[in-house]
């Protein structure tokens, strides 16, 4: 059986930590009242903000721009106003996945966490205020359940596999390539390669 995360971080080179900061986490914790999962923390920590394989964003919770609570907070926001009331069964995630209501950044809501440019958006599942489970919206109404953790699910869509629903894998053979976002007006995004990979 794989161990996700050491997979993952295999696959992306050497950890950063340039930001990691053990407080702004638990500050975001306390803002947010509910804790993120381990191993988004240490992928977070170990690279964010980052772009993976040119669509991927992660933000982090020390940094000024890419700004992680800022991001959720004003993400969960925005789903907030969704009318979803008006959807097609087959679009509605209510019916799709159970849930007995649709709420963002709520104990028992969707937390987003992670966004493609392609529209897609990754939502960690609440219950009680324990986050167990990933949501995934295609950015076209279409919705995707996987239950597992989040390293298990970046493992997955670095290799190709289709994570954000049917047809939806953004597979690049080699390297992961990453691009550290720019922290300052001006900063143009640095890019670099994960290790060669066999792919």
């Amino acid at each position: 059986m794989i161990d996700y995360l050491p997979a993952v971080m295999a696959m992306l080179g050497e950890a950063q930590n340039r930001y990691a900061d053990p407080s702004a986490w638990n500050r975001l914790h306390a803002e947010l009242g509910i804790r993120l999962p381990n191993d988004y923390q240490t992928l977070v920590d170990a690279y964010a903000p980052i772009e993976l394989n040119c669509h991927l964003s992660m933000h982090h919770p020390a940094t000024e721009p890419w700004n992680l609570g800022d991001w959720i907070q004003d993400t969960a926001r925005a789903w907030s106003e969704v009318p979803w009331d008006d959807l097609d069964a087959d679009e509605d995630p209510r019916l799709l996945f159970g849930l007995t209501e649709l709420s963002f950044g709520t104990s028992d809501g969707l937390w987003p966490i992670a966004s493609t440019d392609r529209g897609e958006t990754l939502f960690l599942t609440a219950a009680d205020g324990t986050l167990s489970g990933i949501l995934v919206e295609d950015g076209e109404g279409g919705w995707a359940q996987y239950e597992m953790s989040f390293a298990e699910w970046l493992y997955r869509y670095l290799v190709g596999e289709d994570m954000a629903g049917p047809n939806t894998s953004a597979f690049y053979p080699g390297p992961v390539q990453l691009r550290r976002l720019p922290m300052a007006a001006g900063e143009r995004p640095e890019p670099w390669s994960g290790p060669e990979r066999g792919m």
